[in-house]
C-alpha cells in the first residue's frame, strides 16, 4: 500500500512529467533565471524572504553583475504583458529597513505596472509564511527550501573563501547548503493552484489559472525523475474561515514509522518532541533503523541558538537514553578548512524508497504554525529506488568530500549509513558528530517551555507552566520517561 494518504498526510498526489532535485542555490538561481526568461503569461514568486539586491547567475560572465532587481526590471520592460507577482511574509519585511538599497529597488520595481509586490499577513499573530515557491505560466514550479534572498548562494563545493559568496554590501558570508525541487506537468499545476490560493488569501485578488501554455523547462536542467507521481504535503495554521492543515507532521511521523533500514535527513532544526517521541519508539524496537540527521552546528542568530540549539540537545539526550544500539546520530558539515557549513536544506530519504524535499523544518512551527509545502515521492520500481540511492550518495559524497563511487562502494559493502560515514570521515571536508554541550539554565527554560517554538497559535498564549517540551513523552510513558528526564 502507498504511504501517501490524501487528506491526512498529503493534500494531493499528482504526476510530474519531470522532477529535478536541485542541490544548492548556485544551480537553483541559474535555473530560475532561465525559466523566468521563458515566461509568457505570469511569474508568481512566494517566499519567506526576498531581496532584490542579490545576484542570481554568478557563473556566466555576462550576468555576474546582474541583480535580481535589475533582472526583473529588464524583464518587465521586455515583457510588459507578463505580470510578475511577488508575495513576501509581512513581518520578515521589516528586514528591508536595514538593508541598504533594498527599499529603493522595491520602489523602483513598484513603478512597473507589470510588477506587484505584496506582503503576506494572512496568518495568526506569531505565525510566518515559510513556503518557498515559484510558479511560471502554471506549468513549471519550484518548491523547496531556498528563498531569493541574501546568504543563500553557494556551490556544492562549499569552498573556503569562495569569492562569489558575498552579500550585496560586499561582505563575505559562510558556506550554505540548501535544496529545492523543480517540476512540470500536472504536479506543477497543483503547486500553481496552491500558490494562487496563497495569493488570494494574502491580497484578496483571485488569479485565473493558465491553461494554454508551452513548456518552459530550462535547457540543461536534467530531470531526476520522469513520469513520477509525487505527493504535496502542507502545513497551515487555522485562520479566519480556513481550517488548520497538518499534513507535514503526519507525513514526517509516517516516514519515521515506515523505515526498515535507515533514515537520512538534512534539516535546519530538530526541536519537535512529537518527532523525537516517534524516533524513541523506533529505538525501543529489537532491530531499529539507523537515523542520520545532518544539520547546522548552531542557529543563525542569538535567539535561534538559545531556543533551537538547546532544544535539539535536550531531545538528543532523551533519545540517547533509549538508543541502546547507538543507531541515532546528528552530524554537522565542515569545509576542507574546517569551517562550519550552514545546513538549511529540508530533505528526508527513507530506505532509498521515499524522498522528500520542501520548506518544512523538524520543529513545532513547521508542523503546526507556519505555512509550509513539501514534495515527496515513493518509489514504484527499481529504477526509482536506484535514483533515490544515487541522490543520497551524492549528498553524502558532498558532505564527506569523497567521490560518489567511493561512497556507493562503502555503503554496498557495509549496508550501513553510520559505518559508511565513519569509514569516510577524514580531516578537512567531513561530517562531524554534533558536539553536545549542556545548555545553560536560561536556554533550558526557553527550550523546555517551547517559548519560541510553539506547536500552534493557541500555544503561544498559554501560560508557560501549562506546556512542556516533554508532554508527548509523558503522555506515552510517564514512569520511564520521568527517570530519563531526571538523568538528562
Amino acid at each position: 500500500m502507498s504511504l501517501f494518504d490524501p487528506g491526512r498526510n498529503c493534500w494531493r498526489i499528482e504526476r510530474a512529467d519531470r522532477a529535478a532535485v536541485i542541490i544548492d542555490a548556485c544551480d537553483y538561481y541559474r535555473v530560475i533565471r532561465q525559466a523566468m526568461l521563458q515566461a509568457r503569461h505570469r511569474i508568481l514568486i512566494i517566499g519567506w524572504d526576498f531581496d532584490p539586491r542579490i545576484r542570481l547567475d554568478r557563473t556566466e560572465e555576462e550576468n555576474r553583475d546582474e541583480t535580481l532587481g535589475s533582472f526583473l526590471f529588464d524583464l518587465a520592460e521586455r515583457k510588459p504583458d507578463v505580470p510578475v507577482l511577488i508575495l513576501k511574509w509581512n513581518v520578515g519585511a521589516l528586514k528591508l529597513l536595514f538593508r541598504g538599497g533594498a527599499l529603493g529597488w522595491l520602489v523602483r520595481l513598484a513603478w512597473q505596472k507589470s510588477i506587484k509586490f505584496r506582503l503576506d499577513s494572512a496568518h495568526p499573530i506569531g505565525c510566518s509564511h515559510h513556503q518557498k515557491i515559484v510558479v511560471i505560466d502554471d506549468c513549471f514550479a519550484i518548491c523547496g527550501g531556498i528563498d531569493m534572498t541574501g546568504d543563500r548562494w553557494d556551490r556544492p563545493a562549499h569552498a573556503d573563501g569562495d569569492p562569489d559568496r558575498i552579500r550585496p554590501s560586499g561582505k563575505p558570508y559562510g558556506p550554505w547548503h540548501d535544496a529545492t525541487m523543480a517540476v512540470d506537468g500536472p504536479l506543477a499545476s497543483a503547486v500553481a493552484e496552491l500558490a494562487r490560493d496563497r495569493w488570494y488569501r494574502a491580497t484578496g485578488e483571485r488569479l485565473q489559472p493558465i491553461t494554454e501554455t508551452e513548456c518552459v523547462w530550462p535547457a540543461g536542467l536534467q530531470p531526476t525523475f520522469e513520469g513520477a507521481k509525487l505527493a504535496v504535503a502542507r502545513t497551515s495554521a487555522g485562520h479566519r474561515n480556513w481550517a488548520p492543515v497538518k499534513e507535514v507532521e503526519a507525513l514526517f511521523l509516517d516516514m519515521i514509522g515506515t523505515a526498515k533500514r535507515f533514515i537520512y535527513a538534512e534539516n535546519q532544526y530538530f526541536t519537535s518532541p512529537r518527532l523525537a517521541a516517534a524516533i524513541i519508539k523506533r529505538m525501543e524496537e529489537p532491530d531499529p533503523p539507523e537515523i542520520v540527521l545532518v544539520g547546522p552546528i548552531k542557529g543563525e542568530g542569538w535567539l535561534e541558538q538559545v531556543a533551537m540549539d538547546a532544544t535539539r540537545v535536550r531531545l538528543a539526550q532523551l533519545i540517547g537514553r533509549f538508543d541502546k544500539g547507538d543507531r541515532f546520530r546528528i552530524f554537522t558539515a565542515k569545509t576542507a578548512g574546517g569551517e562550519d557549513i550552514y545546513v538549511h536544506a529540508k530533505i528526508m530519504i527513507v530506505d532509498d524508497r521515499i524522498v522528500r524535499v520542501g520548506s518544512s523544518n523538524m520543529n513545532n512551527r513547521s508542523l503546526g504554525l507556519d505555512s509550509e509545502c513539501d514534495l515527496a515521492l515513493e518509489a514504484v520500481d527499481e529504477e526509482q529506488v536506484r535514483t533515490i540511492a544515487a541522490l543520497r550518495t551524492r549528498l553524502l559524497a558532498e558532505h564527506l568530500g569523497a567521490r560518489q563511487e567511493e561512497v556507493a562502494e562503502v555503503f554496498a559493502e557495509t549496508g550501513s549509513l553510520l559505518r559508511t560515514i565513519e569509514r569516510l570521515q577524514r580531516p578537512g571536508r567531513t561530517l562531524a558528530p554534533l558536539p553536545v554541550e549542556e545548555p545553560g539554565e536560561t536556554a533550558k527554560f526557553i527550550a523546555d517551555t517551547e517559548l519560541l517554538d510553539p506547536k500552534s497559535p493557541d500555544a503561544m498564549f498559554e501560560e508557560m507552566t501549562r506546556r512542556s517540551l516533554f508532554d508527548p513523552f509523558r503522555r506515552r510513558r510517564r514512569r520511564s520517561f520521568r527517570r530519563a528526564t531526571a538523568r538528562a
